[in-house]
């Protein structure tokens, strides 16, 4: 467990920063991951107090602080109304409603983690991060970064634009609330497809992908497009191995799950069409991977 002799709640965020710049402390977020590190700290930060917990929004775009909690981004009405309701999705099978009443937004982008649910969604949407030192940058640039570089900084909140994208989210698991083996986000925003993609051991990426327009219209455009995006998409990662699973085998469902979530925007049916019967998917639309070997098994 983490253990430090001091902890420190400022009542600014230039205090909170000239705190975080020692290299003995660290900033806590909702200190669901934090607390099982087995590391010692002079200083434990906590932002609590800083008015960071919320999200805002405009007729622009939407803002939201670093220590808002997950549940209140799984729940939150104008963010699953605009953005097809994938925070709920990306969300709810994250540990449980408990864990995602602690665990803050900003815990899960500053950290930048593989597996991140909340960060590949953020990805295919364009968001933006707000820093208090450092100011706006796009959250990919910030994704991008070696996390040596940015921790002694500050994140403020997240900032996604309303734009008029739609998109799509779906994970494959071993079990509905284990970390995702492939997670996997697609937008479309006029003639543009923003993909993100995100597993351990890789850092989640997002590419974007411009719509063919000589073959707009033509019978069964759709349905290639779909292929074609899909093909491409997975061109743009790269896909490593670890215990849960093989590169290649994560390159071959990131492929079926991008394919689909092109269909599911192109409006031809829910999630999973074209993908085998309801039997072979969960019940909350995310396919665990046992689910996914039996369909490669009947597929060959």
């Amino acid at each position: 467990m983490i253990q430090a002799k001091e902890y420190v709640r400022p009542s600014s965020l230039e205090e909170a920063y000239q705190l975080c710049r020692r290299r003995s402390s660290v900033v806590a977020g909702g200190m669901m991951w934090l607390k099982m590190e087995n590391i010692q700290k002079q200083t434990i930060i906590d932002l609590s107090g800083l008015g960071l917990a919320g999200i805002e929004e405009d007729e622009e775009q939407f803002r939201i602080g670093a220590m808002t909690t997950l549940r209140m981004l799984e729940t939150h009405p104008g963010l699953n109304q605009e953005f097809d309701g994938i925070f709920r999705e990306c969300t709810r099978h994250i540990v449980g409603v408990q864990f995602r009443n602690g665990a803050t937004v900003g815990g899960s982008i500053y950290g930048r983690f593989g597996f991140s649910d909340i960060l590949t969604c953020l990805l295919a949407l364009d968001a933006y991060v707000e820093l208090y030192y450092g100011g706006v940058m796009p959250l990919a640039q910030f994704a991008a970064i070696p996390r040596s570089i940015t921790e002694r900084n500050i994140l403020v909140r997240i900032l996604i634009k309303k734009d008029g994208r739609r998109a799509a989210y779906r994970t494959v698991r071993r079990a509905s609330t284990d970390f995702p083996l492939l997670a996997c986000c697609v937008a479309k925003k006029g003639g543009q497809w923003q993909i993100s993609l995100g597993a351990r051991p890789q850092r989640a990426k997002a590419v974007v992908i411009s719509e063919n327009e000589e073959s707009c219209g033509a019978e069964g455009w759709e349905e290639q497009e779909a292929i074609r995006i899909a093909k491409e998409g997975v061109k743009a990662f790269s896909f490593g191995s670890n215990l849960r699973g093989s590169g290649e085998y994560r390159r071959v469902l990131a492929e079926l799950l991008i394919r689909r979530l092109a269909r599911q925007l192109q409006g031809q049916g829910e999630a999973g069409s074209g993908m085998g019967s309801g039997r072979e998917q969960s019940k909350n639309g995310t396919m665990t991977e046992s689910d996914q070997s039996r369909k490669e098994d009947n597929r060959r």
